[in-house]
């Protein structure tokens, strides 16, 4: 899916997963991929590292 970020440039939208109420989507940024996580009203932008991180976090939550 294509969109238009805040300076009309086009960026590829890659939708990673979503549920009814939650989304991942992926898109490629000028210094990478930036990662965004839709939780209702909020929003989290992880870049690479930081989503790796993420992912650890709620496997190891999905656990417990």
């Amino acid at each position: 899916m294509s969109k238009k970020n805040n300076q009309n440039e086009d960026y590829t939208m890659d939708i990673i997963n979503e549920t009814d109420n939650f989304a991942v989507w992926r898109s490629q940024e000028e210094d990478g991929k930036l990662f965004h996580v839709e939780l209702g009203s909020i929003t989290l932008h992880l870049d690479d590292e930081e989503w790796l991180e993420f992912v650890e976090l709620i496997q190891g939550a999905a656990l417990n």
